[in-house]
């Protein structure tokens, strides 16, 4: 189920934008990436997977289900999974709806995501839903920057062609703030910024929110 506009052009742009993007985004990101989704699960939970960007990180006959409700990242997708050798259960659901049970997943997992979500909130209350007790949700998104950063006036100026370009994304918002405001046990977050000529992209985190308990 999902009531997520699959926009001709839009959807189109985006695909093929992250994929021509891949490479770049993966070399800046990829430090952080691999510590973060280091020793994953074999089935892992992917928020908005794209194009398929954190398929590598993934084990060897791993399982990904993942909720991308634009479909069309699903053909890349899917090769991309298949190249990799990873089970893909594919659906086409918002994030603030999964569909998923109760207590059913080890590791959600989201890259990028949160900023175009429509409820940040109501999709983080879902992910402590499906998480087990001892279960993580790592992270690696991009945020507002300071007040009186030229960062924040270029986030204020460019937010809403930005947002209609990127399906809703916003840099504008305290994501750290909503990690922290949702229930998790314990929040680990990295501030840090990336070189990048996209200037209202360069202020981001990464980190893990846990659920108390113990892990299977």
């Amino acid at each position: 189920m999902s009531d997520f506009v699959n926009h001709s052009l839009r959807g189109r742009f985006n695909a093929a934008f992250f994929r021509v993007m891949a490479p770049y985004l993966e070399g800046t990101l990829r430090r952080r990436k691999q510590r973060l989704f280091a020793d994953l699960p074999e089935q892992v939970v992917e928020i908005g997977p794209g194009v398929g960007a954190n398929l590598r990180y993934l084990p060897a006959d791993g399982t990904l289900i993942a909720l991308e409700p634009n479909r069309y990242m699903h053909p890349r997708l899917r090769a991309a999974a298949e190249r990799r050798g990873i089970r893909l259960d594919l659906q086409e659901r918002m994030a603030e709806h999964t569909g998923l049970d109760d207590r059913s997943v080890d590791t959600v997992i989201s890259s990028l995501v949160l900023c175009s979500v429509r409820d940040p909130a109501a999709v983080l209350a879902e992910v402590r839903r499906i998480l087990r007790p001892g279960g993580s949700f790592r992270f690696l998104e991009h945020v507002v920057a300071r007040p009186g950063t030229v960062t924040r006036a270029a986030q204020r100026l460019l937010r809403r062609p930005w947002a209609w370009t990127f399906e809703g994304c916003s840099c504008e918002r305290d994501l750290e703030a909503a990690v922290r405001a949702a229930g998790f046990s314990s929040v680990e977050v990295e501030r840090y910024r990336i070189a990048t000529p996209f200037i209202p992209f360069n202020t981001h985190i990464a980190g893990v929110a846990r659920v108390a308990g113990s892990a299977r």
